[in-house]
């Protein structure tokens, strides 16, 4: 209830009058079943405006700093967070990756769509950055089919930095389902894996007019060099910070 709430009561039609969003490829949207959608991750906002504009409800998992912080401010941030349908992923320990796929999986397996970033982080400069292969494994293994969804627009809203909303305007596409169906039990091979993940990237690009950058967003901005955290490269977030 309070999913379709936000869409349609506050802050849903505000975000319509004040950011006049527009929308391609709705109709690439499958009206039951399960669906994953891998975005670009330019700002905060991409998990409002995608949901705003899909016509099927959308989950992410949402990192579990979300659910636990203390006080009044963490007591609404969970009620907030659990009310849209967000689950929580804990991204801790070595097994942080293998439990978000699994939670995915089953997510998926209930027949909902599932909303991933395979940046892993939101981009620190507007550019697409390398895919973590998470969501190409994620696929292989369900044979679940993959929307690339492009978002554009969402960084200029609400940059990095202080909290800001500013007037303008946002475009939202979905693309064709890729079907990976070719690849059908090869799950687990990392160069397959690879391959699945940069044709999405590539979606991506195409869809979005990004400029793309063959590095890891989060390892630009820690400052380490890409590659140097082989482990980091499985699972993408989905509410990255």
């Amino acid at each position: 209830m309070f999913y379709w709430l936000l869409k349609f009561v506050f802050p849903g039609p505000f975000m319509h009058l004040f950011n006049r969003p527009t929308v391609e490829g709705v109709e690439n949207i499958p009206l039951d079943g399960p669906v994953i959608l891998a975005g670009n991750h330019l700002s905060f906002t991409d998990w409002l405006f995608t949901p705003l504009m899909s016509p099927r409800r959308i989950t992410y998992l949402a990192k579990a700093e979300y659910f636990t912080s203390p006080g009044i401010k963490g007591r609404l941030q969970k009620f907030f967070f659990s009310g849209t349908g967000q689950y929580p992923i804990d991204r801790s320990g070595a097994d942080a990756a293998e439990s978000a796929l699994n939670t995915a999986r089953k997510l998926l397996n209930e027949g909902r769509v599932v909303g991933l970033y395979p940046e892993g982080t939101r981009s620190p400069d507007g550019r697409l950055y390398k895919g973590k292969t998470g969501v190409a494994r994620l696929a292989l293994e369900t044979g679940v089919p993959v929307i690339p969804v492009a978002l554009i627009g969402t960084d200029e809203v609400c940059p990095p930095g202080p909290f800001r909303w500013r007037m303008r305007k946002v475009s939202v596409k979905f693309g064709k389902p890729i079907d990976f169906s070719r690849y059908e039990g090869m799950g687990g091979n990392r160069f397959v894996e690879r391959a699945v993940t940069d044709e999405i990237m590539y979606e991506l690009m195409r869809m979005s007019g990004r400029e793309y950058v063959d590095v890891y967003a989060a390892s630009l901005k820690k400052g380490v060099p890409s590659g140097s955290r082989p482990e980091a490269d499985r699972m993408p977030e989905s509410i990255a910070g």
